[in-house]
């Protein structure tokens, strides 16, 4: 099959700098961590910004001490797969509110880093498959969608004073409902499921001993509609 026969397209590559916005620590290993493999391996600097630090996530940890223990597992996690800058912030897990403060937040994280190239999580009511998506998965996506206008706006959030960036050309979903673009994760399909692997302390609260047979049930999955390999989909915003 050739590559215009594909469902998916093949992502774009004319960008050098990328920074992942998402709302939790374990988005970005579940929805795009063998794409970043990929790209970090080619020399593509990537950084990633966690809204929260992820403290509402295990039911049997307060928020105090499931926090710590969630940062460094996304520390370890990123590591593996070539990303070493990774930055918290401290909105609340499970409560993130769209509006002006999100936005504010993303806006100058994105005026800091200035990438070519901004990932984000699903930002639509259902993931692919129809499960409902939560609350703060679609009020992130959305505000990272609207944050990357925001940067480029000198008048907009002026009070830090950083420069403004308008050379968003792109935005990555992940875990889109809707994709277009996928990426080949043959040759890091195991580093993604290892980096996956590294929050261990959640995937075990959710009960997920297994994480290989689903994640590459999904990577193959994703894969029938881009010449039957493993993939990483994203439905691709361009600006």
């Amino acid at each position: 099959m050739s590559e215009d026969e594909f469902r998916l397209a093949p992502m774009v590559t004319d960008w050098d700098t990328a920074l992942a916005v998402v709302a939790h620590p374990d988005d970005v290993e579940f929805g795009a961590g063998g794409a970043v493999a990929v790209w970090t391996a080619a020399g593509r600097k990537i950084s990633y910004l966690m809204l929260s630090h992820g403290e509402a996530g295990i039911d049997a940890l307060p928020p105090e001490k499931a926090a710590p223990v969630r940062e460094a597992e996304q520390r370890q996690s990123a590591a593996m797969v070539g990303v070493t800058a990774v930055e918290f912030l401290d909105h609340q897990d499970g409560v993130m509110e769209y509006g002006v403060p999100l936005r504010r937040d993303i806006a100058l994280a994105i005026r800091r880093h200035r990438p070519d190239l901004v990932i984000t999580f699903n930002h639509r009511e259902c993931f692919p498959g129809g499960k409902p998506n939560s609350p703060d998965h679609r009020n992130v996506g959305q505000a990272v969608i609207d944050a990357a206008g925001d940067a480029g706006n000198r008048w907009i959030f002026p009070e830090d004073g950083l420069e403004p960036w308008g050379g968003v050309r792109y935005i990555a979903v992940a875990s889109s409902p809707a994709p277009t673009h996928a990426v080949d994760i043959t040759d890091t399909l195991d580093l993604a499921v290892a980096a996956l692997s590294a929050h261990q302390t959640y995937l075990g609260a959710l009960g997920l001993q297994d994480i290989r047979g689903p994640f590459t049930k999904v990577a193959r999955d994703v894969g029938k509609d881009f010449g039957d390999r493993p993939a990483i989909a994203f439905e691709l915003i361009c600006r």
